[in-house]
């Protein structure tokens, strides 16, 4: 396995289940962001004979966090212009009874379009990375291997 080939398996995982219409209700906590982290981890730990160094599983990590979010935005950017997000979008506003023309329009402007997916890319990639990097950690704790008698001393 290459050496940033763990990495980018835990971004697809974080990246694909983070945008699932299903799955994602499982995201609020970062689960799946965790659990990249994690499995990123966990791959990089079973092709070394030698214990993880925190510093190789933190980086990896954050990649893995990364690249998840740069998938999960792009993958949110095609569904919000999507016609049952507008949808869903007039039938909110329907409930929401009178709201100032104003208020009405720069929220549209906000949840749709260009804006929207730059918002997405600038909150959601470095978020992800971050809990990337502590599932990483998480799973150090978890499949680090212990040191040999060689290593020890």
């Amino acid at each position: 396995m290459g050496r940033y080939q763990p990495a980018l398996l835990g971004g697809i995982f974080i990246g694909v289940l983070s945008s699932l219409p299903g799955l994602s209700l499982a995201n609020c906590c970062c689960l799946w962001v965790l659990s990249g982290g994690l499995l990123t981890t966990y791959l990089m730990q079973q092709n070394d004979p030698r214990p993880l160094e925190t510093s190789t599983a933190s980086v990896a990590g954050l990649i893995a966090g990364a690249i998840g979010g740069l998938i999960t935005a792009l993958i949110s950017m095609l569904l919000v212009n999507s016609e049952a997000q507008r949808e869903a979008l007039d039938q909110v506003f329907g409930q929401m009874g009178d709201m100032p023309p104003d208020m009405v329009a720069m929220i549209e402007r906000f949840t749709t379009g260009p804006a929207a997916a730059i918002i997405g890319f600038v909150v959601t990639v470095p978020l992800f990375a971050v809990f990337g990097l502590l599932g990483a950690l998480l799973g150090l704790a978890f499949f680090r291997k212990k040191p040999g008698p060689t290593e020890a001393a």
